[in-house]
């Protein structure tokens, strides 16, 4: 009998429970410490959205939030970009600040490759 219960215990235990994807939320913000409202998303077919624009690497607009119909993207502007990311674990849209990470690191990679030859030529 102790067995049975202990295998009972172990199924509940790994049942999983069908709790609802959760995320931040936020709209028009100029911070990401401003988007820590945690929103309970009301469907499953819900992912986690962080919506970003970026104006003259200086201004950021952050949204966040659940939606049904996220689709990934990046637009790049003359002075500024969009960026749209999606993703599916609880309060995974966290940070945006790795799309401005990856974009200032791109670019000084590329600067600092450009500029080696001159550099490195010893006139």
């Amino acid at each position: 009998m102790k067995a049975f219960l202990v295998l009972l215990l172990g199924a509940v235990l790994c049942f999983d429970s069908g709790s609802s994807l959760q995320c931040y939320n936020c709209m028009k913000k100029l911070s990401n410490s401003d988007c820590m409202m945690k929103e309970t998303c009301k469907s499953e077919e819900q992912a986690c959205k962080t919506d970003v624009i970026r104006i003259v690497g200086v201004l950021n607009v952050i949204n966040k939030g659940c939606d049904s119909s996220c689709r990934p993207s990046y637009q790049d502007f003359k002075l500024g970009n969009w960026n749209i990311s999606c993703c599916s674990t609880d309060f995974c849209n966290v940070n945006t600040a790795s799309s401005a990470r990856y974009s200032y690191g791109m670019a000084a990679g590329i600067a600092a490759s450009m500029l080696w030859p001159f550099l490195n030529n010893r006139l």
